[in-house]
């Protein structure tokens, strides 16, 4: 099947201004990459310009500080592509001459870097003769190849089609081509066929059930979790504290709390549990301090805040995982969403 000269011929024509693009390095490719996991590139866009002007180059990343960068990467979301960055960026510094590896299978032993993204860092930032495999090049493959299978079954046919129909040259636009023709032409509804520079190759398009392909992943059931947080107070300040390095928002601050268990009697007894247990304290619950929601990859939940008091006698010294912050100053720890929300709705009282 050969696509490679029209889809880069139209390439040439409509490609879009990214500034990654524009001022192309293996550098800003890479961050580039890891940003767009799973995340829209208008969304991206502001943030990939932020984090280049304060770590222009891949030694500048290096030396920050985790919660300077946890902190620019604050409402993008997926909190370990910011920590696998910096940790790559400090690798790369240390045993590698600060230059980004041009080969897959070295970029595939690096943090938070898979199969996609390192072929896309060979092929854009390197020219590498590597095939990539995003969701929009997913599925311009499968309405194609009329794949009748669900994303995800059919990854192993079509990688191997990927790596078939590579250019020699060039590998790195074909890549970023079709990318574009995914997000502009073959659209997940409604795509515009009559547009497309290899409708013609098109095997979905010819019988017709371009809208039916690609199929649905199938989808599990996502669990959702009630959670209680204590948002407790002393003297003008408010209590936070630092996620272990490992799991879910590693790293990043918050209001301690925790899942509603089937041994608390009430969303305060579990706010009052989590605060002795998190920081053997015991506390006495006040108001509601709002109720908010969100949802995670995995789960959602329902958080309910509490302000809450140290009962008399308690004290919680100030760690290096736990901070006494007035509610002005909550701004300069990085946070996730929910306890955002909370920290903001703390300044403006």
């Amino acid at each position: 099947m050969e696509i490679a000269a029209p889809l880069l011929a139209w390439y040439d024509r409509n490609a879009r201004e990214l500034p990654w693009r524009s001022h192309p390095s293996p550098y800003r490719t890479w961050v580039s990459e890891i940003m767009l996991q799973q995340t829209q590139v208008e969304t991206v866009l502001p943030y990939f310009e932020r984090f280049m002007a304060r770590f222009p180059t891949i030694e500048s990343l290096s030396n920050a500080q985790q919660s300077e960068v946890l902190s620019l990467w604050e409402g993008l979301g997926y909190y370990s592509r910011a920590r696998n960055l910096h940790k790559v960026a400090q690798k790369v510094c240390a045993e590698l001459n600060g230059v980004l590896p041009d080969s897959v299978n070295i970029l595939l032993t690096l943090p938070g870097i898979g199969r996609y993204t390192a072929g896309a860092i060979a092929s854009i930032a390197y020219g590498r003769k590597e095939a990539a495999l995003d969701a929009n090049i997913r599925r311009v493959y499968s309405r194609l190849l009329n794949c009748k299978e669900p994303l995800g079954s059919s990854d192993k046919y079509l990688w191997q089609f990927a790596e078939t129909v590579l250019p020699e040259e060039r590998a790195g636009d074909f890549n970023q081509a079709l990318m574009d023709l995914g997000q502009a032409i073959c659209r997940p509804t409604q795509p515009l066929c009559l547009l497309c520079p290899i409708s013609q190759a098109c095997l979905a398009y010819g019988n017709g059930t371009q809208n039916e392909i690609p199929l649905a992943r199938l989808q599990k059931e996502v669990p959702h979790y009630i959670v209680a947080a204590a948002v407790i107070q002393q003297k003008g300040t408010f209590l936070i504290q630092r996620r272990p390095q490992k799991g879910l928002l590693a790293g990043l601050w918050e209001f301690p709390g925790g899942k509603l268990e089937a041994k608390d009697a009430s969303l305060q007894d579990c706010a009052k549990r989590e605060v002795r247990e998190e920081l053997n304290a015991e506390i006495q619950v006040e108001a509601p301090f709002g109720i908010y929601k969100h949802a995670y990859t995995h789960f959602s939940m329902t958080l309910h805040a509490f302000l809450c008091q140290l009962v008399q006698g308690e004290a919680i010294p100030e760690s290096e995982a736990v901070r006494w912050v007035l509610p002005a100053n909550l701004k300069d720890y990085p946070m996730g969403k929910v306890d955002r929300l909370i920290a903001q709705k703390l300044a403006r009282a």
